[in-house]
């Protein structure tokens, strides 16, 4: 599915069924279903005009209707496409800084990887009743005591 940017329509400007459509990279018919579903049009006038503005807004409403936030203890598995518990009622959470992380478990339905960022001060509550192992993340930058073999300057030289 294609992610659509709502603000390609201006606000300040009329757009047809096709120049929408156009503008945001869908078909024709993708906006004519949007019409069916509640897009207002200006008029009922031929041919059929969307102010920039009013999509914009619809769209954000869209938007946040199909939101489902997490309740306490669940996470989204992409595979499953629904909110699930972590299999076994145990989360990993690796810190990417001091007060932010990752947190990763395994889906109890299909055995896919989840994945959530989440705040270290809030993890009891948003994970409670689960066992949450807290590990640091790997160091990007590894100090070396002596260069890569494939340095310029080798030992000896």
């Amino acid at each position: 599915m294609k992610r659509i940017n709502p603000r390609l329509a201006k606000k300040h400007r009329a757009y047809t069924v096709q120049e929408l459509a156009e503008k945001l990279g869908v078909h024709k018919h993708t906006v004519r279903g949007w019409l069916k579903k509640g897009l207002p049009a200006i008029s009922d006038a031929k041919p059929t005009l969307i102010h920039g503005a009013q999509f914009q807004e619809w769209w954000a409403k869209q938007r946040k209707v199909a939101k489902r936030p997490c309740k306490p203890g669940q996470m989204y598995c992409f595979k499953c496409r629904e909110l699930t518990r972590p299999a076994l009622g145990m989360v990993e959470y690796t810190a990417t800084n001091a007060a932010t992380g990752n947190l990763k478990a395994i889906c109890e339905t299909c055995d896919t990887m989840m994945h959530q960022r989440a705040r270290l001060a809030n993890l009891s509550a948003r994970m409670p009743g689960l066992d949450i192992q807290i590990t640091q993340a790997p160091s990007r930058i590894v100090e070396r005591a002596r260069p890569s073999s494939n340095c310029a300057k080798t030992e000896g030289a």
